[in-house]
């Protein structure tokens, strides 16, 4: 103990040697603000020290305000005037040899890492919507019912008696006749996409693609090198005549869709293509990816069935998740696929995680089946309503179109052609409003004078100064300011 106690002292000893030769060499004149430092390579070779020890002594001068760190640049001296940054705050110029030589990348998640005061980026739902107390009083209740909870994995379809509960409720809600094992629980639906990326198509598959579409579904995919082929969406749905010419001709492994309350554009697919859309996937032997996730959000009248009810085959995956309005922090979704297509995704689910965590699967269940659930879902669709009709009348002098969903969380917002949009997000960013620009969520890049304003995380006061911001930096924009 005491040997390494020493150790630690002689290396600091060596950090200090080295502050106290560049700060002589300052007080010399040997350099001068903004004088460029030896790099860390030089100066150690200078010493005799380790490039490590170097580095150290570098940073604590830029901590003590003696010299200042630029990115990819190195150290200078810092100038006398120059106001000093918080340690925190001084970008690494250290340059590691250690390099990722791919990119990966998530455009909306680089938005949504921008914090923001008026939030309309994230269809998310205002946590204040949210029974947070309610769903508390169930943790205590869980350990009661499950002691050994925390010491036990979930298996890795997901919990049988969550499953199990689950194929009961899709019988009796939606007359869809599943066996738990055709059931398997994901951490949110976003890695639902993920495993079918992974286990269903390979590099060079061609799929088709919903334009525009959930941006991230974008990317997973793409991030795979896996061929997208945009199929356009409506307020009446598809062309199902142009749809199957581009099956017929292209052979598509799957058709990623987002059927209901659509995102972003909120369009719902009429019942007849639906019966339809099935009828072609299994004359093509395309596999259909039914995302849905605002099934429960509606206004007014409910959504038609899934695809996934109209399939006897076995050509639909059903992704269904509750995140949005049961408890957004537990991230349960469903994915359902009959037995073939499960087999397949199975062994992909078991080398990402080996399973959902078990505590929020059993804070899912208890909370989900629970007669308060239905009362809150209820409330939320009116709170939601009213949400969308506020962003509505606030939007109504701009000019701007859209068509009024019926359902889900978002606006998809036309602008006039030509509008840049990439200008108007950096100028709100820096005013601290949020939104999704169409390019990305579109698989050309195009759709430029495109938005998505997400009405439900933002509350009333909020949305008004945040759309006053927004209107007003268009209207800058469009005058031709800057």
């Amino acid at each position: 103990m005491a040997r390494g106690k020493q150790e630690t002292q002689e290396a600091w000893n060596k950090v200090d040697t080295v502050c106290r030769v560049v700060e002589e060499g300052i007080r010399r004149g040997e350099w001068t603000a903004p004088d460029k430092l030896p790099s860390v390579r030089a100066m150690a070779e200078r010493l005799g020290m380790h490039r490590l020890t170097v580095m150290k002594a570098y940073q604590k001068l830029a901590d003590d305000g003696v010299i200042e760190a630029k990115y990819k640049s190195g150290y200078f001296v810092r100038e006398a005037d120059r106001e000093l940054k918080a340690p925190s705050d001084v970008e690494p110029s250290w340059d590691y040899q250690a390099k990722n030589v791919y990119t990966n990348r998530s455009r909306l998640a680089d938005i949504h890492r921008v914090p923001v005061d008026y939030q309309m980026s994230e269809a998310l739902i205002d946590p204040g919507l949210l029974p947070n107390m309610y769903m508390s009083n169930y943790v205590k209740q869980i350990f009661d019912l499950y002691p050994k909870l925390l010491s036990t994995y979930s298996t890795v379809m997901g919990d049988p008696e969550l499953r199990e509960s689950m194929a009961g409720f899709f019988k009796e809600k939606q007359g869809i006749a599943l066996h738990p094992d055709e059931l398997m629980i994901t951490t949110g639906s976003q890695q639902a996409i993920d495993l079918v990326s992974r286990s269903l198509v390979k590099p060079g598959d061609k799929i088709l693609i919903e334009r525009p579409t959930y941006s991230p579904a974008i990317d997973v995919f793409a991030q795979q090198n896996i061929r997208l082929i945009p199929v356009s969406i409506t307020p009446d749905g598809y062309d199902l005549e142009q749809l199957e010419h581009v099956m017929k001709r292209e052979r598509p492994r799957l058709f990623y869709m987002n059927p209901t309350f659509h995102n972003p554009t909120g369009f719902t697919v009429p019942v007849r293509q639906r019966k339809l859309l099935v009828e072609l996937a299994e004359r093509y032997e395309c596999i259909l990816v039914e995302d849905d996730v605002y099934h429960d959000m509606y206004f007014g009248n409910s959504p038609p069935p899934p695809l996934f009810y109209y399939d006897t085959e076995g050509y639909v995956i059903y992704i269904r998740s509750f995140s949005k309005y049961v408890a957004p922090g537990l991230r349960i979704s469903v994915l359902a696929a009959r037995p073939s297509l499960m087999r397949g995704i199975a062994p992909v689910k078991a080398l990402a995680d080996n399973g959902t965590p078990l505590l929020n699967q059993k804070m899912f269940q208890l909370y989900f089946f629970s007669s308060r659930l239905q009362e809150h879902v209820a409330k939320l669709r009116i709170a939601l309503q009213l949400r969308k009709e506020k962003m509505e009348r606030l939007l109504a002098g701009t000019g701007w179109r859209w068509t009024s969903p019926g359902g889900g969380l978002n606006l998809w917002v036309q602008l006039p052609d030509g509008f840049p949009v990439d200008r108007l997000l950096a100028r709100c960013l820096e005013q601290s409003v949020a939104f999704v620009p169409g390019s990305i969520c579109d698989p050309l890049g195009e759709l430029d004078s495109w938005i998505r304003l997400s009405y439900s995380f933002i509350n009333e006061s909020l949305m008004e100064e945040g759309l006053r911001r927004l209107i007003a930096a268009a209207g800058e924009l469009h005058n031709g300011s800057t």
